[in-house]
């Protein structure tokens, strides 16, 4: 299983994970819900208790993912293949334009 931290503005906003079985799985940190309940992340997943669920990553998770060029840069250079979604987000995007960030969570780290 690869997990994320996802953060809005440098707040930890949520939980991004991808299950054995090839699932996604987003949840809002219950802190940020009640500190920020309207600060959603995106339109199609507002700030709730439920756990969001896609067989496929996201589309506004996907959407922070580098294309063209840089994709084909990021991906050699980290050689991780342009299917591997999840590892490009865990790759490339601690640091992205907008408001929200993606900080993997490494499982020796929660030893």
């Amino acid at each position: 299983m690869r997990r994320a931290i996802v953060k809005y503005n440098n707040i930890k906003a949520g939980l991004l994970s991808e299950a054995e079985n090839g699932e996604y799985h987003f949840t809002y940190d219950s802190d940020y819900m009640k500190n920020h309940p309207d600060l959603f992340i995106t339109f199609q997943m507002p700030v709730s208790t439920q756990v969001y669920r896609s067989k496929r990553l996201f589309p506004f998770f996907d959407g922070l993912i580098p294309e063209g060029w840089l994709l084909n840069i990021a991906s050699e250079s980290w050689r991780i293949n342009k299917n591997d979604r999840m590892g490009l987000l865990l790759s490339c995007c601690q640091n992205t334009i907008g408001a929200v960030s993606v900080h993997p969570i490494n499982t020796k780290d929660e030893a």
